[in-house]
């Protein structure tokens, strides 16, 4: 089958969503279909960098990857059969012919609807819901609009139901269980609490920082580790350790590993990456109840969950594990124990039945109702 993933643009650091699809790509290669990943330059509906020099920067970093380097993200494994796309605007001429196409954002989601019958039938793998990234009436636009739809979790599911979606089927994320994994037996670890630092607000890093603060004054040698892709900012306290871009291979082996726990502040995430990856490295997770993890964070089995922007509920599950290393040992391994049902062997199998009944089942949509109009 010939299968194309339309991402909103080039990843030059890690990114969850995309770190999915290149992972589907990866199996579907290896089961012998052809997948294309089409990275664009510009995107309609997101707006350009605020300045010239921003602009600039990005116009010579895509010449870079496109003429020079054509280059794959380092942060993660992409099989070289993977035929990686750069082009200026994701317009029809740019895209290849396909059996089954998908969008992976809203502001794709026009330009996939637009495509003519050879891209492929029509789909969107919604990994948010995304109106931290654009209108909500454009983003709710889209699940409406006529596309088989895949979700990454049975929160994102119940928000397709409530804005009456249909065509939809629940897929959800997996876990590289090879390299995600204890190599730190749970029993032995120190008192150490791990999180992924990020400016985006929805991440709520300004709510882990103040958990982690108040955790602090209960135990003063508490060891914290914080890790992201950008640089350390100010606002992260002298006494915290950051490591700025870290490898897969020292985030399992460094940081997940040597956490006794971890810490996910976030106000809303579609699935929840980094929780999982923590779970299956033996970490106690303390976390927001911030939809997708419900997936696999059962409060009080597999984790701790608190209400999302309660920075002193945080600090107090934070407080209870640390003096309760008995329970702390109980969650995480029913934690570990939980994410082992998620394999992206696993997800992949579902992908690829739905893509096949997709393909069987191809629907004939009219070309003269507008994109809107069938919202």
């Amino acid at each position: 089958m010939r299968i194309t993933f339309v991402l909103p643009s080039y990843p030059k650091k890690p990114t969850g969503g995309f770190r999915v699809v290149y992972e589907y790509a990866n199996h579907l290669v290896e089961r012998r279909h052809r997948v294309n990943i089409v990275h664009p330059r510009k995107v309609k509906n997101i707006p350009p960098p605020p300045n010239l020099y921003r602009k600039l920067r990005r116009e010579i970093a895509y010449f870079l990857h496109k003429i020079l380097l054509n280059p794959k993200p380092k942060w993660q494994f992409i099989d070289d059969r993977v035929n990686m796309l750069y082009v200026p605007e994701p317009t029809l001429q740019y895209i290849p012919d396909a059996d089954i196409i998908f969008a992976t954002f809203w502001s794709l989601a026009e330009y996939v609807y637009e495509y003519s019958e050879n891209k492929g039938e029509k789909c969107y793998l919604f990994q948010h819901y995304e109106t931290w990234g654009g209108p909500k009436e454009k983003v709710d636009a889209t699940w409406k609009a006529p596309f088989h739809k895949v979700v990454i979790s049975k929160w994102l599911y119940n928000i397709g139901q409530s804005l009456g979606a249909k065509d939809m089927v629940y897929i959800p994320n997996g876990i590289n269980h090879n390299h995600f994994k204890i190599l730190n037996p749970i029993e032995e670890r120190k008192p150490c609490v791990s999180m992924m630092y990020s400016e985006i607000p929805w991440k709520g890093a300004e709510d882990g920082l103040e958990a982690l603060t108040l955790t602090k004054k209960r135990f003063p040698n508490l060891q914290t580790i914080l890790f992201g892709a950008e640089k350390r900012t100010r606002n992260i306290p002298n006494w915290i350790e950051y490591r700025q871009g870290p490898s897969q291979e020292s985030l399992v082996k460094d940081i997940y590993n040597q956490s006794s726990i971890y810490l996910c502040p976030s106000h809303a995430e579609g699935f929840a990456l980094p929780p999982a990856e923590a779970m299956a490295c033996g970490c106690a997770v303390v976390s927001t109840d911030c939809g997708g993890i419900r997936d696999f964070a059962k409060d009080g089995t597999t984790a701790l969950l608190s209400s999302p922007q309660n920075a002193e509920i945080l600090a107090r599950n934070l407080i209870r594990l640390l003096e309760n290393d008995e329970l702390r040992i109980k969650i995480a391994k029913a934690g570990h124990e939980q994410i082992q049902q998620f394999s992206w062997e696993h997800s992949a199998n579902l992908f690829e039945q739905f893509m096949n009944v997709c393909v069987n089942n191809r629907k004939k949509h009219s070309n003269d109702k507008s994109f809107n109009n069938n919202s």
